[in-house]
């Protein structure tokens, strides 16, 4: 599991950490808000036998650098763009989950040339209506979200993460909690959690419309897959994301909540091997 030093412009001398398994086209997996690159630990074996694929700690999150910075969708998508060009990718499929789904329509948005295809799974799209939850706008309050942060403790947030499946499986929750527990929840990682959940209010509200006419440009094969059942990105927020995007296809999990990769793993990672790397994306 290496890290690498970006260079060059906004993000010259930031630290990002990832994992790299197999060889063939290359694949790039984007963890959602809180998420680290071993989260996507069975989608990656699923690709892995053909394809040769990339999953990153987000900037801010995980073992990756946690910098002092606006955490929006662009910052993201810069990152993800010096990251490809370190290591030598000029053109992959993005799949991206909760947030890190935002990132990648960012950045095939930005960079179409170099993205061959875009899979969301329980994807929240920049540009379309979303409503956030009660308690993501407790925690995005200034000074309230300070102190929320400093009594979080891992039953909290377990309890949380429990939430947002289906039914919840003890041993994934767990592992999304205690695996790099200290690195993930020590002062630098709180203050990047909570520079993320406010900065990135902009991208969706403020810029909701530019988006929104921007996806309507993206020719790009897109594979939208959404929990009937997700409690974090409603299921007519996927509907609106595909019938906004000119080449999009929507596939729905039932009895699953917001992580379909790991609720309905076989079923889900077989969908998204099929969809990147069984076959030439047409053009």
């Amino acid at each position: 599991m290496p890290d690498i030093t970006l260079r060059g412009g906004a993000v010259d001398g930031l630290m990002l950490h990832y994992v790299v398994e197999g060889r063939g086209p290359a694949v790039v997996l984007l963890h959602g808000l809180g998420g680290f690159a071993q989260s996507w630990r069975y989608t990656i074996e699923a690709l892995a036998a053909r394809a040769t694929v990339f999953s990153l700690d987000l900037p801010g999150f995980g073992r990756s650098a946690k910098p002092r910075t606006i955490y929006r969708l662009g910052y993201f998508a810069r990152a993800l763009h010096a990251f490809l060009d370190a290591m030598g990718v000029g053109q992959a499929s993005l799949v991206g989950h909760s947030l890190g789904g935002a990132v990648a329509v960012t950045y095939a948005l930005t960079h179409p040339a170099r993205v061959e295809r875009v899979a969301l799974v329980a994807a929240l799209v920049p540009g379309f209506s979303f409503r956030m939850s009660w308690a993501y706008r407790l925690v995005a309050l200034p000074v309230v979200g300070e102190a929320l942060a400093l009594c979080a403790r891992p039953p909290v947030y377990k309890a949380a993460i429990a939430r947002c499946f289906h039914v919840a499986c003890p041993a994934e929750v767990d592992y999304l909690i205690d695996h790099d527990y200290p690195i993930r929840t020590g002062a630098d990682a709180k203050a990047a959690w909570l520079a993320t959940a406010r900065h990135i209010r902009s991208d969706f509200v403020d810029h909701r419309a530019d988006y929104q006419r921007a996806i309507t440009t993206l020719d790009l094969p897109v594979l939208l897959v959404h929990g009937r059942q997700d409690p974090a990105v409603p299921p007519q927020h996927a509907s609106e994301a595909a019938a906004g995007m000119p080449r999009a296809a929507l596939r729905w999990v039932d009895g699953c909540g917001h992580f379909p990769h790991l609720e309905h793993s076989q079923v889900v990672n077989g969908w998204l091997a099929e969809f990147v790397v069984a076959r030439p994306a047409p053009r």
